[in-house]
């Protein structure tokens, strides 16, 4: 749910600020005995640390055998068996023993595993036979009692199954990881997220600039009254042929926001490396201002007015009535609709930047692009019968969005906006005064080297995070919060790996610097140099000002 998470909090950011919660030293003093310096290899590598020996019983039963090394743990519900070719068999029953209750301040009660176990997988038997030889992706994630969580392993192991049961086999073909895609869909954050572009198109074709373009756009789609009774059609063949032409014109349409969000994409890492600049941050928090106030009514965003007629005229040109005329038609209109709905689809284009998935700009703007031709297809299926009337209601809407573009520009200022402005805000909401580090994101080895290059003599800390990492929680709820460290790093330029997601270059970052997870924090001098300690796990006020005197000191 990461990127569903990430559109909500630019929308409520400014109505809604989450309380930080803090803990005195002396109450954390005794969770992690402070270490001088820590070296990579006093933790384990998530294959050492934990062992799957998976065995076949009989063609229907499976024994998977965990390893666990003491100081290390697994957690149950983050165990998965899947067989994804549905031809070779189904798992039907997967049988794990009880745990221990570990309780955790950021996610509650888990239920982990400290101590060998077996899990016990049952298959159907509806489609095995001789001849097939299921392939099983097992899934698991642990951590180390002293801090440092791994990311999700997979195993893709191959079973070999007789009739008989005898001489049957598991065997360790490769290990992966599922790309960020499948996962996406397995979990139906995708779908969800498309679902949420559908909605907010639906909602752009009621605005007062694209619902009046309706009825001229259908009367060229249709022809002219007299071609229609010419071709001397059934009222059924008509309406049916006038669908046709309504979802060629809405495919036209979905092309031009679905190239729009391939691009956004494929620029994400530029984009975000971008808006992690106060003056970019600053000017595009002015846009989406000035966008604001277009949908409030000061003013209208449009084409000039010679593109806009050159369009035009193209569009006249083309034959009413005909499927690829009425799709070019679509793709121009797309053209002169834009700057209209300016706020939102920059919003959307820079949301879809940042999650640097191509997949998700294409697809996300094509579902925007067909919920804006929603009111075209009814149009096309009904004969303008159930097109809504225009109203006050229209108006509405519009103002929702400039709403929305408002509350974009201060999430994206908020984080360079002198303390002055923000502490009494922060206090008025109820939230502390206190305020997590301002990290600099980077995605891959190239960002991480540049953002290095360009920190002007300054030292640098790097920080690995996940959304998963029960550490990393506490250290932004206890460590990074707290105001001396803050004050402690004023002069240090941060910069932050999230690593949950796990992709490639996740992993490329992680191996560079010898970590098996987060949370691992690197330091690096002036010259750019990296410089011991190496922090991995979590470390309290207390430990982490120890680290950072030392870092100084060099």
């Amino acid at each position: 749910m990461k990127h569903l998470l990430n559109s909500i909090v630019i929308v409520f950011m400014t109505t809604l600020v989450t309380p930080l919660l803090h803990a005195a030293d002396s109450n954390l003093t005794g969770k992690n005995a402070f270490v001088e310096e820590i070296q990579e290899d006093e933790f384990l590598s998530p294959d050492v640390a934990f062992k799957l020996n998976l065995t076949v019983i009989d063609a229907q039963n499976l024994n998977a055998n965990f390893k666990i090394v003491p100081g290390y743990y697994l957690y149950k519900e983050r165990i998965r068996f899947v067989i994804k070719d549905a031809s070779t068999g189904k798992i039907e029953q997967i049988n794990l023993p009880a745990g221990d209750i570990k309780n955790d301040p950021n996610f509650g009660k888990q239920e982990v595993y400290h101590q060998e176990f077996d899990a016990k997988i049952v298959l159907s038997t509806a489609n095995i036979s001789a001849a097939s030889n299921p392939v099983i992706h097992a899934t698991y994630q642990g951590c180390s009692e002293k801090g440092l969580c791994y990311a999700p392993v997979t195993k893709v192991i191959e079973i070999a199954l007789l009739d008989s049961g005898n001489n049957a086999s598991a065997s360790v073909v490769t290990s992966s990881d599922d790309d960020k895609t499948t996962q996406a869909l397995k979990g139906g954050n995708l779908w969800l997220i498309i679902g949420v572009f559908f909605v907010a198109g639906l909602l752009l074709s009621f605005t007062p600039c694209v619902l009046p373009m309706i009825p001229i756009l259908s009367s060229i789609i249709v022809g002219s009254q007299n071609k229609q009774s010419s071709q001397a059609k059934s009222g059924k063949a008509c309406k049916l042929h006038s669908f046709g032409l309504s979802v060629a014109y809405v495919l036209g349409m979905a092309l031009s926001y679905t190239l729009a969000g391939i691009a956004a994409g494929l620029s994400g890492n530029l984009l975000s490396q971008s808006l992690q600049n106060a003056w970019v941050l600053g000017a595009t928090a002015l846009v989406f201002v000035a966008l604001a106030f277009s949908m409030f009514g000061f003013y209208e965003l449009k084409l000039p007015a010679i593109i806009e007629n050159k369009i035009l005229g193209a569009s006249q040109k083309l034959k009413g009535g005909e499927f690829l005329g009425v799709f070019i038609m679509g793709v121009l209109s797309a053209l002169i609709v834009s700057p209209c709905v300016a706020a939102p689809l920059a919003g959307a284009l820079i949301y879809i930047g940042q999650t640097h998935n191509v997949l998700l700009g294409g697809v996300g703007l094509f579902a925007l692009a067909v919920g804006m031709g929603v009111p075209l297809l009814l149009i096309g299926a009904s004969a303008g019968s159930l097109l809504p009337k225009a109203g006050s209601w229209m108006t509405v809407v519009r103002n929702f969005f400039g709403v929305l573009m408002l509350a974009m520009a201060a999430y994206l200022v908020w984080p360079v906006l002198p303390s002055a402005i923000t502490q009494p805000v922060n206090k008025l909401l109820g939230a502390s005064a206190e305020h997590n580090l301002p990290f600099a994101r980077v995605k891959s080895v190239a960002e991480l080297d540049a953002a290095i290059a360009s920190a002007n003599g300054k030292t640098v800390m790097l920080d690995f995070y996940a959304d998963w990492c029960v550490a990393c929680k506490e250290m932004e709820k206890f460590t990074f919060s707290d105001s001396t460290i803050q004050a402690a790093l004023k002069n240090t330029v941060l910069l932050q790996v999230d690593v949950t997601e796990n992709n490639d270059d996740d992993q490329a970052l992680l191996k560079r610097f010898g970590l098996f997870g987060p949370p691992g924090i690197i330091f690096f001098d002036a010259a750019g140099n990296e410089i011991k300690p190496k922090v991995i796990g979590y470390k309290n006020v207390a430990q982490f000002t120890q680290i950072l005197n030392k870092v100084n000191a060099q």
